[in-house]
């Protein structure tokens, strides 16, 4: 099997590539602005990875990629930043390239599209555990949750259309090596600790011990695609990808300092104005297909911390 990943250059994409190549398949990952090579990865570019540079919102690049890799299946990892283009902008990279993402997999006969989604389409909810049954508001707060509804809403129905396979993956909070905005708390903490500094947390606000995320570390996330894209007939057209637990603050305090106990983190008592009990997504579509997460939260931060301490800016 070949395995085309748009934007494969990623965060995501490349532990992503990883796992195909780790399972015995090959992939073609694209690239636009940002070029990496990872020592996890890089011997095995221009062999079991192929890299091409594309921008795979105009027009037909994915689909001449996907026919001249022969390429089995596609996953569409490719978005714009958040915050990085106008409202319009915003709109054309998104849509054109979810178009033209379906239609590579349409021309190119592929087996399966998988599409990245997010844990985003559950925001406007109120308690959990979510699950991929769960009705959705249209009302969106946010750019990624608008985009990922509709990119399902509309996928599914071109699928419908057309019999290509669709699959929309609900991807769960990240975190790990190659992480470049590192936006999300576990990220903040293991930094500050490697850095021996405070952490800086969002809007300067302490976190609350009890407050929870559904974060899931980026080389289980990566299987969890993986395992999606190569099943053999699949039940469902929407998966919830993640860690299928809630990881709660002071756990990840508690395991920061056990990686560095000299780092300075310390939470705030209690819960947060915010809480959502059991905010975290429902997994067990994901475990059917014989997905287990691999990573506990100790031994995700010990190899991060080592990662950074290596020498790694990210």
């Amino acid at each position: 099997m070949t395995v085309l990943i748009t934007g494969g250059m990623g965060f995501i994409g490349l532990h992503t590539a990883r796992a195909f190549v780790d399972a015995g398949e090959d992939v073609v990952i694209t690239w636009f602005q940002t070029w990496r090579e990872p020592d996890f990865i890089k011997d095995e570019y221009g062999k079991r990875v192929i890299t091409e540079k594309a921008d795979v919102s105009n027009g037909d690049v994915i689909r001449d990629l996907a026919k001249k890799h022969k390429v089995d299946g596609i996953v569409h990892l490719a978005v714009p930043g958040l915050g990085a283009l106008d409202a319009a902008g915003d709109y054309r990279v998104n849509m054109d390239g979810l178009i033209s993402a379906l239609e590579a997999a349409r021309e190119a006969d592929v087996k399966r599209i998988c599409l990245a989604s997010s844990i985003a389409t559950y925001h406007s909810l109120g308690e959990g555990p979510y699950k991929e049954t769960d009705r959705v508001p249209v009302e969106s707060s946010n750019p990624t949750e608008a985009y990922k509804k509709a990119w399902e809403i509309l996928a599914l129905h071109y699928a419908g259309r057309t019999g290509v396979e669709v699959v929309n993956m609900r991807i769960g909070g990240i975190w790990g090596p190659l992480y470049h905005s590192g936006m999300n708390l576990p990220s903040r903490i293991t930094h500050a600790a490697v850095n021996g500094v405070d952490p800086e947390y969002m809007r300067g606000n302490v976190p609350f011990a009890e407050d929870f995320a559904d974060i899931c570390y980026v080389k289980d996330t990566a299987e969890g695609i993986r395992t999606v894209q190569m099943a053999g007939e699949l039940e469902h057209k929407i998966y919830n990808i993640g860690q299928g637990v809630p990881t709660v603050n002071g756990q990840l305090e508690a395991a920061v300092k056990k990686a560095i106990p000299e780092a300075k983190v310390s939470f705030q008592a209690g819960k947060s104005p915010a809480y959502k009990a059991n905010g975290y997504m429902d997994t067990n579509r994901l475990a059917g297909l014989g997905f287990k997460p691999k990573y506990t939260i100790d031994t995700a931060f010990a190899e991060y911390a080592a990662w950074l301490q290596a020498g790694n800016e990210k």
